[in-house]
């Protein structure tokens, strides 16, 4: 998602960066660089218009010529331009009371997602306790009425439909009967859309709005269709008076034109994002979050609301409990990975991560997830004596038993022993330290991962074919000794702060 923008903006911010001195002169080559880069993301080109205006102005001024670090001034202009571009944001629905029914009503084009953003924010309503209803007003196509009911069975979300029925104003009428009957208090109305805006659909929606007078009409664009989303963004609000934007397949290769033109040419919202095909992958959209991915900053808050809504949170309170006690084995290093799989690519989470981002880019030829499984398959081969203690137990024959199980080489198991061994002494050191030296430590990893990409603790390079030589054998024991040695005299000297 938005990778060329974000290739570009890196590229003009690097520019400036290399100036030995700021100047206007300079300055400006640097934001035609930034002008280019969001006019080839295919942003509205009065956006940009009035974005650089304000960037300029704001760039090219006195205080910031003059400053310590000019350039870094200047990304902290662009990212607060991009967030008032695409802000602010009311994520709220505005949902009545549970005696009452509030009407939600979708509209878009066809193929935008509509039907399977009604159900992603059906899911929504349930998890935080309400009781909706999915209504299939689309009756232009009779899949999307069988899509809908599918949608539901998976949810197990009511869905109402009337396929005898010709008139979605009629069907609209009885679903909210039949709300009352099933005691539902958010009506979902899934509406028909078409290939292209036409009067036969404005006129369908506008007879809808007044009979079922919505308490939000929520408009599904897709980002990756770039100036069309943003064009036909205006003529439903311009119909309907849209209360709010979900833009759907964010996860996909979108430019970011939609994203960040929407809210300025119509002045309507964007409540939520699509970020991928499954019903739990939709998400609220913050502003400030989305310029930091832009601008490479990473997105940590959305990926620790994501881990607490996908970790199993007993499970991690029992390894934290072993970890203070000094356990840490394979099983849990098993356990830990699982976790970390479920909450999706690792290319995805690791750009949510700041400054993850390049280093990710150095590792795009790496398959992590086929690597994740042939860990686990290795884990999965060896008994539980082996996993609890695989430094001590697993010998040669044993290694070419669990390496035959796993379909893998013997020098493969022996790898993962020594790499859980040096992960399993820093897990168990950081038990004992305070919060302070935790975070040196975890610092001094990233150092470690920034310096070594692939990773290596072995003999042979993750993802590569290629052993080191004796020389950078020699030299990699000797940093392993080192750090032993250290990690040693931080346990004598006790926990910290």
């Amino acid at each position: 998602m938005f990778e060329a923008l974000q290739d570009g903006l890196s590229s003009a911010f690097k520019t400036l960066r290399g100036q030995g001195k700021l100047s206007e002169a300079n300055m400006r080559d640097g934001l035609k660089l930034v002008e280019r880069s969001l006019l080839e993301a295919d942003v509205s080109f009065q956006v940009v218009r009035d974005f650089m205006k304000r960037v300029t102005d704001e760039a090219v001024g006195e205080q910031v010529l003059k400053s310590l670090n000019p350039s870094q001034q200047i990304v902290g202009i662009v990212y607060e331009a991009l967030i008032e571009l695409m802000g602010p944001v009311d994520h709220s629905l505005h949902l009545k009371g549970r005696n009452d029914v509030t009407v939600l009503m979708m509209c878009g084009l066809q193929g935008s997602g509509k039907t399977t953003s009604s159900g992603k924010l059906g899911r929504m309503l349930k998890s935080a306790g309400r009781s909706p209803l999915l209504v299939a007003c689309d009756l232009q196509r009779p899949a999307a009425i069988d899509q809908l009911h599918i949608i539901g069975d998976q949810l197990g979300i009511p869905v109402f439909s009337n396929r005898t029925e010709k008139d979605p104003v009629a069907v609209t009428r009885a679903a909210m009967a039949e709300a009352k009957k099933q005691a539902a208090d958010v009506l979902i109305l899934d509406t028909a859309g078409r290939l292209h805006i036409d009067d036969e659909l404005m006129e369908q929606l506008k007879r809808i709005d007044r009979q079922a007078s919505p308490d939000q009409v929520l408009l599904v664009i897709d980002s990756m269709t770039g100036q069309d989303a943003v064009n036909s963004a205006k003529a439903f609000n311009d119909a309907l008076e849209l209360d709010g934007v979900i833009l759907t397949k964010l996860d996909g290769d979108a430019r970011g034109g939609a994203a960040l033109s929407v809210k300025h040419v119509t002045g309507v919202p964007i409540k939520f994002i699509g970020v991928g095909e499954h019903l739990d992958a939709l998400e609220e959209f913050h502003p400030d979050r989305m310029a930091g991915r832009i601008l490479g900053q990473g997105d940590i808050l959305t990926l620790v609301e994501k881990a607490q809504r996908e970790f199993d949170q007993d499970e991690m309170l029992r390894q934290e409990e072993r970890l203070r006690k000094g356990e840490f084995t394979l099983d849990d290093f098993r356990k830990q990975m699982n976790q970390i799989g479920r909450l999706g690519p690792m290319q995805k989470i690791m750009g949510m991560i700041p400054g993850m981002g390049g280093l990710m880019k150095q590792m795009e030829d790496v398959d992590h997830e086929g690597e994740f499984k042939r860990l686990g398959g290795i884990i999965d081969s060896m008994t539980a004596e082996e996993k609890r203690n695989p430094t001590k137990v697993i010998d040669q024959g044993r290694r070419r038993r669990i390496a035959a199980g796993a379909g893998v080489e013997p020098h493969e198991v022996n790898e993962l022993v020594k790499q859980f061994d040096a992960m399993s002494q820093m897990m168990t050191a950081m038990a004992g330290k305070g919060i302070r030296e935790r975070m040196k430590m975890v610092n001094q990893l990233q150092s470690s991962m920034a310096t070594n990409p692939d990773g290596q603790l072995g003999k042979k390079k993750l993802g590569t074919g290629k052993r080191l030589t004796p020389k950078e054998r020699a030299q990699l024991k000797k940093e392993r000794e080192r750090e032993l040695r250290r990690r040693k005299r931080d346990q004598r000297r006790g926990p910290g702060d």
